[in-house]
């Protein structure tokens, strides 16, 4: 069976309200243009997910918000352990994931981290490396649950950053 991750770096918050915690920053203008960009090419090129693991912060949850506003309703669990979560934490979550292709929504520099070490081969795109705010990696794996899943094993179908969109 394939099964495929979504792997999308929040869009672009703002930095602007000192008494905001990093866990409370909002998304800025640019963010919230963004990301509905990439749910209508998540869902142009077929890409829907039937699950999403998100990290608690509050870009994040923006950041879910407005991608799919305009996509049937998917479960979604909000999880405290992505908030800047290192790879080994985010490959431990997709693992209890059960949908055939999963959404997950985080931080850098680990999610940078976390698509460079799942992909077999490094994705080609010149923003990967980077992984920019509102980057998005959808990669496959010949696997027959997300257990069974491990680094060095996808490979990568598509990459794009918002900037290509506009």
């Amino acid at each position: 069976m394939t099964l495929r991750l979504v792997l999308i770096r929040h869009a672009k918050s703002d930095w602007d309200n000192p008494l905001e915690t990093d866990h409370q920053r909002k998304l800025n203008a640019r963010g919230r243009r963004s990301a509905p960009l990439i749910g209508r090419w998540l869902a142009q090129k077929g890409y829907l997910p039937q699950e999403a693991l998100v990290s608690d912060a509050t870009r994040t949850r923006e950041t879910f918000a407005l991608l799919c506003a305009d996509w049937p309703t998917l479960p979604v669990r909000f999880e405290p352990a992505l908030y800047h979560a290192c790879p080994d934490v985010m490959l431990r979550a997709l693992r209890t994931a059960k949908a055939q292709t999963v959404l997950m929504i985080g931080h850098n520099p680990g999610i940078a981290s976390f698509a460079a070490q799942l992909l077999q081969r490094a994705c080609a795109h010149p923003a990967f490396d980077r992984y920019p705010t509102c980057a998005t990696l959808v990669a496959e794996f010949d696997a027959a649950t997300w257990a069974d899943v491990n680094y060095a094993t996808g490979t990568a179908l598509d990459f794009v950053v918002p900037r290509e969109l506009e």
